[in-house]
Parts: C-alpha cells; structure tokens; sequence
C-alpha cells in the first residue's frame, strides 16, 4: 500500500514538472511570437516608407524632366498642374502667385480681350476670376478639371479674397482647411464640409512667393503620404517660376 501511494506521488510530481514545462514552452512560444510580428510589421512599414520615397523620387525626377527648359510661366504652371493631377487623383489644382513689385519683376495684368481669346494655347482654361485677381496684389492661374466638387453653383477658389491670400502668403506654410477658415475662409458651409483642401507654400529664401491650392472631394481625403510627395517639387517649382520671371523680365 505504501509503495502504490509513493507511486502515485512521484507520478503526480512528474505531471507537476511536465505541466510547469509546458506553460513555460508556452510563454516562450508566445513571447517568440510576440518578437516575430513585431519584426515584421516594422519590415512591412520599412518596406511602405522605402515605396513612398521610391513613389516620391520618381515624381520628382518626372517633374524635372518636364518643365526642365521652360521659360514660358503659363506653360511651366500648366503642366506641374498636369502632373499633380496625374499623381493625386480627382484633384483641382490652382496656383495663387504674389505679384512681383514694380520695382522687380514686373508682369502686366492680361486685359479681358487676352483672357477671353488668350494667344497660348495653356491660357485656354484661366477663368475670368483671373482678371479680378489681377487688379489685387496676387495673380491666380487656374485650369479646366474633369472632377466637380461640391460646392453648388461656385469653385473654392472663389471663397478666397485678397485678405485671405495675404494671410496664406504670409503663413508661409502648408495650411489645412480648418487654418484657412482661422485665416477668414467664409461660404457655404454644408459646400466647404466636402471638401478636402489645402494650401501648399512657393518661395525661395523664406520670401513667399505664393501658395498652390489642392482639393478634392471630402470622401477621398488628402493624405500625409500625398503631401509630401508634392513637397518634394516645391523648391524646384520655386525657382522655375523665378527663373521665368527674370527671363521676362530682361526680355521687357
């Protein structure tokens, strides 16, 4: 009788041991496991963040051999227009320029027989609301869109007034909707709830040059990853406006 009990103390014993072994092989697999998706989301996030720079440079390197040459401003905005709408889809593209002094680089404001019959055939899409901005202290350069928003029966760009386009100038940075409405942005709210917008800054030396304003429909929202990647252009689109200010300049 002594030896069945001791018998069944040592197999209680050994089922201890086995069960206290299992349930650390447990916590080890777990903790193991644990390890390797840590591991391979971060390779997954390198591997995301390694396209994006590769999806970054690649727009780059196109927006340099497109506008590489120009010297014609119409031109050089018309087709950076073109290219952002080929990389961020459904979106409106409008560039708000701040008019250079007369002191520096004069333009003259197109009169309404050059907005309503433009000799370039990249002036085609200026809307007439080109010939009010011209007056003002910024010029705006807008082309046609095949994407509608929702704003009833007017464009975002027709929400914004000189004032507000100062504000943007000075910010001198990217600014999201609800900054412009801190700025004075005022319309039809139920309209503006459906937009997705925002102002990228131009300048070179701290010195704005002007803003290009994007937006697309609320239900696509803008994304950081799109932004950025328009960012990459910014300096380089800085300089190429300046450099045809300064050839239209010395050809004056």
């Amino acid at each position: 009788m002594a030896g069945i009990q001791k018998q069944r103390l040592m197999n209680n014993q050994r089922h201890r041991r086995l069960r206290l072994l299992i349930s650390k092989l447990n916590k080890q697999r777990k903790k193991q496991a644990k390890k390797i998706d840590i591991l391979c989301n971060d390779f997954i996030a390198a591997q995301r963040n390694f396209i994006d720079r590769l999806n970054a440079i690649s727009f780059a390197a196109n927006f340099y051999k497109s506008v590489i040459g120009l010297t014609d401003l119409s031109k050089l905005l018309h087709i950076v227009s073109r290219l952002i709408k080929e990389e961020l889809a459904d979106v409106n593209v409008t560039f708000f320029l701040r008019r250079p002094a007369d002191g520096g680089l004069k333009e003259f404001a197109p009169d309404a027989a050059e907005i309503a019959e433009p000799e370039s055939s990249f002036d085609d899409s200026v809307s007439a609301l080109s010939a009010c901005s011209a007056v003002e202290k910024y010029e705006l350069h807008m082309f046609e869109s095949e994407q509608p928003i929702g704003l009833e029966k007017y464009r975002l760009e027709n929400c914004f007034t000189a004032e507000l386009v100062e504000q943007i100038f000075r910010s001198n940075k990217l600014c999201s909707l609800d900054d412009m409405f801190a700025m004075g942005l005022q319309g039809n709210l139920a309209g503006l709830n459906k937009v997705s917008a925002v102002t990228v800054p131009l300048g070179e030396l701290g010195r704005s040059l002007g803003f290009i304003l994007i937006y697309r429909s609320s239900q696509n929202k803008l994304t950081t990853d799109e932004l950025n990647r328009i960012s990459v252009i910014r300096a380089g689109l800085s300089r190429a406006i300046q450099a045809c200010r300064v050839l239209l300049h010395s050809t004056d």
